[in-house]
């Protein structure tokens, strides 16, 4: 689990920087579950309301390249996930401050009443237009598992989530709809993309690979999906968390995957 740290710990200099901005932060609460960074928290501030403060050490690279992703994409996201209000850097320290959804993680189990939701942020996904800064292809984090060729079916010009994880889903109290947060690892691919890695997320908390799939198919890019693009992402990804994890550990992941070709596609021109 990464460390949390409390707002009290952190430099008198960083929270003096944080409250310049916000107002007096009156109450705060760690997260615990989700986010690879080391500060994420609920703050309640005199000022500017609720918000979520997410932070990283200026020293810890892997976290502030995250961080810094997020913050890339965060104006082309709007709507979908939640905006940004205030960046903070002071003492050592990098922070963002977003709006604060009131809301709960998704639910991917069988008796979920949430798919209409995730479906709707979904469809809406397909129109986010590409990010000014740049933002590298699906393709790049599998280039040691790639064979001749497979780059050009993996490419595209969509921006792609990819951890759609039930953590980075929330469902709002508010209005129902579904916010997708924590951008730290964007790409640029093809539409469908995230859509199939919802579906493996359904059959790994449950769903039958059939419902599954019965959902995916009400995606509209994933009805236009290229069946050549689906095969080599669905084999790249197997080749990838095989590498990573041995081919037993893999095997249940992989086996979601693969599920993802059971259903044969319409379309032959790949689109993206």
């Amino acid at each position: 689990m990464t460390e949390r740290v409390e707002w009290d710990a952190l430099p008198a200099e960083f929270r003096s920087a944080v409250e310049a901005r916000t107002g007096p932060v009156i109450a705060s609460a760690s997260v615990t579950s989700g986010f690879n960074c080391t500060l994420a928290m609920d703050v309640r501030t005199r000022n500017s309301g609720r918000l979520f403060l997410k932070g990283v050490r200026l020293s810890d690279d892997a976290g502030m390249a995250g961080l810094l992703c997020e913050e890339r994409v965060n104006s082309v996201v709007g709507g979908i996930g939640a905006t940004v209000r205030y960046r903070v850097e002071a003492a050592g320290w990098l922070a963002l401050a977003f709006i604060h959804i009131d809301g709960r993680h998704v639910d991917y189990s069988p008796e979920t009443g949430d798919l209409g939701a995730v479906t709707r942020t979904m469809q809406r996904m397909q129109h986010l237009r590409t990010p000014a800064a740049p933002v590298p292809q699906l393709s790049d984090r599998f280039a040691g598992h790639l064979r001749p060729g497979e780059a050009d079916m993996l490419h595209g010009t969509h921006l792609l989530h990819t951890d759609t994880n039930p953590h980075n889903i929330l469902i709002s109290n508010h209005d129902g709809h579904a916010y997708l947060v924590d951008w730290a690892m964007p790409a640029l691919g093809p539409a469908w993309v995230d859509a199939a890695y919802t579906a493996t997320w359904l059959m790994a908390f449950g769903q039958t690979p059939e419902d599954a799939l019965a959902w995916l198919s009400g995606i509209p890019s994933w009805q236009q999906a290229d069946r050549a693009s689906v095969e080599t992402f669905v084999k790249v990804t197997c080749r990838h968390w095989t590498a990573r994890m041995g081919e037993k550990d893999a095997a249940g992941s992989n086996a979601e995957f693969r599920h993802l070709l059971d259903t044969p596609r319409p379309r032959a021109i790949r689109q993206t």
